[in-house]
């Protein structure tokens, strides 16, 4: 309705772009533009509306993972809105409206007779986080990001963005349930994908993940392999109580934290193994990050850089699937990251193409490079050697 609308408004005469010139110059000056095409309009305004029913939908899936409603219906068949307000301990009359939505939207198999169903393949991704398929974690951005959003008219008129403690806690948490899918990747395939390294990490290593975030990858990585010492540097001081919350979880003495702003990386040669990540993107400074790597790795040790698989050519990255996406996320995080200080690289979240990376590791000290073959849509993982 909103997009049939917009198109009788459009394609009104009495309000087309040359009904609308105030006198003959601009008229004139109108002359070389071209009629508008009704089909492209109606193609463009569905795509538009599109995209902001897309956002409503988000805000729906926001809501049934926080009122926990996508786990009530895991496994419990069809039910009546009556009866998943009652197991979630929720207002009826919510639910069904919630339910519609989502019934619409296609993410709930609606069975009829005013009953509803989310089916397994759906309850992996959206009520189970103990799978790789899991993608709810994600939608914890949301409240954040809106908040992150307000600030962006500043950014653009300024060109500095922001660091991740401007966004709070609530965006550290978000960032650690967001990726926390990927980690057994990172644990059971990125690892041993590296030549010597799980020996190392048998027999006793020293490694330091850098941009550890809430510590998720570096703790399971100490729960592993227990004779190995691990060190985990984020600036975000939200990110470190987190991580340091998790290893007291999970009651782990060979992990610790620090902030390298006050705690730098050694630049002595003792570390056995580095590792990056999805976060050369959002560094201000990559190459002097990169290059205190360098310095802290042993003659023989590895650098693995795991990170968005940016195609090199322009056209190729915005015919990427999940472009959109990507572009978003890096206005409200990953490029504003990259500019948050003064001369930041600002390289965003498709910036950071196979070339790129290799040229600044070069820079950096580091003389070997390779791309392992780790399945992953959405990352590369490259293996970097002095």
């Amino acid at each position: 309705m909103v997009c049939i609308t917009y198109l009788k408004v459009v394609m009104d005469p009495r309000l087309s772009l040359y009904s609308r010139a105030t006198d003959q110059n601009e008229v004139a000056n109108m002359t070389t533009m071209t009629e508008p095409n009704p089909a492209k309009i109606e193609e463009q305004a569905g795509k538009i509306f599109g995209y902001l029913g897309g956002t409503m939908v988000s805000i729906g899936i926001w809501l049934g993972d926080q009122l926990g409603l996508y786990r009530t219906m895991a496994g419990a068949g069809s039910l009546t809105s009556e009866e998943t307000a009652r197991k979630a301990g929720l207002d009826e009359r919510w639910v069904r409206e919630w339910l519609a939505q989502q019934a619409a939207a296609g993410l709930i198999d609606y069975k009829g007779d005013g009953r509803f169903e989310l089916s397994p393949e759906t309850a992996l991704i959206l009520a189970d986080e103990s799978t790789p398929a899991s993608g709810i974690g994600m939608f914890g951005f949301l409240p954040s990001g809106m908040a992150i959003a307000l600030d962006l008219p500043e950014c653009f008129r300024t060109g500095m963005g922001r660091k991740y403690d401007a966004h709070g806690r609530d965006m550290a948490a978000a960032m650690q349930r967001g990726t926390s899918s990927t980690t057994g990747v990172f644990t059971d395939a990125a690892i041993p994908s590296l030549d010597g390294t799980v020996a190392k990490l048998n027999s006793g290593a020293t490694v330091a993940d850098i941009g550890c975030g809430a510590g998720g990858r570096i703790i399971a990585l100490a729960a592993k392999y227990p004779l190995s010492r691990f060190h985990g540097y984020d600036i975000s001081e939200a990110a470190l109580s987190l991580a340091n919350e998790n290893k007291a979880a999970a009651g782990l003495a060979n992990v610790d934290f620090h902030n390298p702003e006050n705690d730098p990386l050694p630049s002595n040669g003792s570390f056995d193994l580095v590792t990056f990540g999805d976060v050369v993107h959002d560094l201000a400074k990559p190459v002097e990050v990169l290059t205190a790597a360098r310095k802290a790795l042993k003659p023989d040790g590895t650098m693995l850089v795991i990170d968005i698989a940016a195609p090199e050519t322009f056209e190729d990255r915005i015919a990427h699937p999940m472009a959109a996406l990507f572009y978003g996320f890096s206005q409200l995080i990953c490029m504003s990251s990259g500019l948050s200080e003064e001369g930041g690289a600002g390289i965003g979240t498709m910036g950071l193409t196979p070339s790129l990376l290799k040229s600044m590791t070069e820079t950096a000290g580091f003389t070997r490079f390779r791309t392992t073959d780790v399945a992953d849509p959405m990352n590369n993982y490259y293996e970097i050697r002095p």
